[in-house]
């Protein structure tokens, strides 16, 4: 596990190890989908707050659910940040606002989809919560969305999407609750599924 905090050496404040996802499958106000996860990563980085400590390679894969749009395009990142969960994923919705995203259909496409799987160690905002919201059956998912911040992202040990990139950044990360590493989730993941998850070429995005 990463320790929920780390004092920051330059005396503001605690610093805490926290990972997002990142996605895009639809051309944003500065390009394709490779371009403005690049961007993303850009502005996250010029924050006070926030430092991009990590990068993943980025990938293309199918959309989900399968069949909802065009193949995305998917990274990750390991960041090291001052802000509290809430107010980080405050910051992420405002990227994604500037990068054009609106939040009109779930799971549609998107131009840009910046997700908080991680802060630290933190459970929120408890594990009941947590162990219902990774409970519901895919239809139900595809209906309903929490009105609260769940951490870590409740389903994030199932999507290849999500577990490849993060390997690249935090493979050593140890999930709060399952107790499995990124490395061990991924490891556990089909076949089929690892190789739905493919180094993307930047000339062909």
């Amino acid at each position: 596990m990463y320790p929920p905090t780390l004092q920051d050496q330059s005396g503001h404040g605690n610093v805490t190890k926290a990972l997002v996802a990142l996605g895009a499958n639809r051309a944003s106000t500065v390009g394709g989908s490779r371009a403005t996860l690049e961007c993303a990563l850009r502005l996250l980085d010029r924050e006070s707050a926030v430092r991009v400590a990590r990068e993943s390679r980025y990938y293309h894969t199918p959309a989900f659910p399968p069949g909802s749009g065009p193949d995305f395009v998917n990274a990750a990142a390991l960041l090291e940040t001052t802000l509290a969960p809430d107010a980080l994923l405050a910051l992420l919705h405002r990227i994604e606002a500037g990068l054009g995203r609106e939040r009109r259909v779930r799971w549609a496409e998107r131009s840009a989809d910046l997700d908080l799987l991680a802060w630290g160690d933190a459970v929120l905002p408890d594990r009941a919560t947590f162990e219902r919201w990774r409970a519901l059956p895919l239809d139900v998912q595809m209906r309903k969305a929490p009105d609260e911040l769940i951490l870590p992202h409740p389903r994030l040990q199932e999507r290849a999407f999500v577990l490849v990139p993060l390997a690249d950044v935090a493979p050593d990360w140890r999930h709060p609750v399952l107790g499995r590493t990124v490395a061990e989730m991924v490891a556990a993941l089909s076949p089929e599924a690892r190789a739905e998850v493919r180094p993307a070429d930047a000339a062909c995005d």
